[in-house]
């Protein structure tokens, strides 16, 4: 019989509690022993909800468990260094979600602490594990249709959230085209140069603390390929995900999905569903992968597909795309550090 992994959450508000779901239900490698929320109320419906028998208020309680195994931490922002930091040096795994810390420093200092412990670490970009972005990403890599000279990504979000969070999340550049830089990176490789303008052209309220809601993003990769990324806080036909990766030899693409497949044809032409509404459906499958591969990397002592590195390289990213549009000149990522 295969060795189940001992795994904690800690943090289990919107996306925690997707991630107790899924592993609860869905990932049979992973014994979810505990839950842990400051809110005890919150873990407890969720526990309560998918069968877990133990809930706690305090995560030093669970790094005290030497039972326990790993940690995966969906807490908010502000607090992945600290809990990161706490976790490796009670010799844990640990997935985080993005981003690992909104200040360059603290991500260092957990990521140091993270070798120095030795312990594994994953960080929650999930769109590294969306089906037709890994296919795009392995013709690419393959070299079948030669090599990468034009990235273009369309991320744009069906609604805006809401004001609470925009005023923490560190700006729209490190809350969602974060993504963007990971999977540019995914698909193409490192960047040297960001050039970033945007506007606030749908909530006047952003202006209040420099925040946009519409974003173009360009990118100049070291192998010499360029890039583009479009953002938006809004679309109002839904949640618009496509990437092209334009090759010397061809080009690959990933298109919306839909709703469905059904199309209607009638004298006005054909209309066909629009694309999902929510993140939360889009990726759905994502989320379970990559908590999945997580577990296994655990279990069979292999390296975690998106790393440390990978969370410092994006906020730094974030960063650059952010001086970018503070000062409206490129900005190199070696300014950033």
């Amino acid at each position: 019989m295969t060795k189940k992994v001992n795994l904690a959450v800690i943090g289990t508000g919107r996306m925690g509690s997707v991630h107790v779901k899924n592993i609860a239900r869905l990932i049979p490698e992973a014994n979810l022993t505990a839950i842990c929320d400051i809110r005890l109320e919150v873990a407890q419906a969720v526990a309560a909800e998918c069968g877990i028998q133990r809930v706690v208020q305090d995560y030093h309680e669970l790094l005290a468990d030497k039972e326990i195994e790993a940690v995966l931490i969906a807490t908010s922002t502000p607090t992945h260094a600290m809990i990161i930091k706490d976790a490796a040096t009670a010799g844990k795994h640990i997935f985080c979600e993005k981003p690992l810390a909104l200040d360059l420093a603290d991500i260092d200092d957990a990521l140091a602490a993270v070798a120095k412990a030795g312990v594994k670490l994953q960080v929650g970009f999930n769109r590294r594990f969306d089906k037709s972005f890994r296919e795009v990403h392995e013709i690419v890599a393959s070299g079948e249709i030669g090599r990468p000279c034009i990235l273009r990504i369309t991320n744009r979000d069906p609604d805006l959230p809401a004001m609470e969070f925009m005023r923490v999340s560190g700006g729209m550049f490190l809350d969602m085209t974060i993504h963007d830089f990971d999977m540019a990176r995914f698909q193409v490789g490192e960047v040297e140069e960001v050039y970033a303008i945007g506007s606030v052209l749908i909530e006047p309220e952003l202006k209040e603390f420099n925040d946009t809601d519409t974003n173009v993003v360009t990118l100049k990769f070291a192998n010499g390929a360029v890039g583009a990324i479009d953002n938006s806080r809004k679309a109002v036909y839904g949640y618009d995900q496509r990437l092209e990766v334009f090759c010397s030899n061809g080009t690959a693409m990933a298109e919306n999905e839909s709703e469905t497949t059904i199309k209607k044809g009638n004298q006005a032409g054909f209309l066909s569903a629009k694309p999902p509404h929510f993140f939360m459906q889009r990726y759905a499958p994502c989320y379970v992968d990559e908590a999945r591969q997580f577990i296994e990397c655990v279990r069979d002592d292999k390296p975690t597909p998106t790393t440390g590195a990978d969370g410092r390289a994006a906020v730094v990213l974030g960063y650059a795309a952010g001086k970018s549009l503070r000062e409206g000149r490129p900005v190199k990522v070696s300014e950033i550090g």
